[in-house]
């Protein structure tokens, strides 16, 4: 792997920096991969299916724009519109045209939509406590938020 230094030399990474990339991604897909399993052994929809509701949820009025909620939402941000579409076809949620903008589509999140989350909601938070949150005191957790504030403030 190569990276540019701050003088636009190419240089080869250091051992540490391919560690540190490479054990970011890896941990990052393993806990996306467990809370998965987990759903999908209690028969549960993905882990896409929560965080699209999620948001909804947490938003005003439990509205958003579909394009705003593919910003949103944690994982990847493949086709929004297909997704919603099978949301609203289970009844999970309703798709109207923006009233401000008559060319955008809105996403509502229902009754049943908020009772599907919080079906969900024991299962990710398990996952999640079991194989992070558990891993770290609370001075590490502050630290790691620290460390990823500080990428995220870079505009990624």
């Amino acid at each position: 792997m190569v990276g540019k230094n701050d003088t636009n030399k190419i240089r080869k990474w250091t051992e540490t920096e391919v560690s540190a990339w490479t054990g970011l991604v890896q941990a990052q897909q393993c806990l996306i991969d467990k809370v998965e399993q987990e759903l999908k052994k209690k028969e549960l929809p993905s882990l896409n299916w929560y965080d699209v509701l999620w948001e909804l949820e947490r938003s005003d009025g439990g509205i958003l724009r579909l394009n705003d909620l593919g910003k949103r939402v944690l994982l990847n941000k493949y086709n929004i519109t297909r997704l919603a579409q099978r949301l609203e076809d289970e009844g999970l949620v309703v798709r109207d045209q923006c009233p401000k903008d008559g060319r955008g589509v809105t996403a509502e999140i229902t009754e049943k939509g908020k009772e599907l989350r919080k079906k969900m909601w024991p299962v990710y938070e398990q996952v999640v406590r079991e194989n992070f949150l558990s891993k770290f005191n609370s001075n590490e957790l502050k630290e790691l938020n620290n460390f990823m504030e500080r990428i995220q403030a870079t505009g990624l």
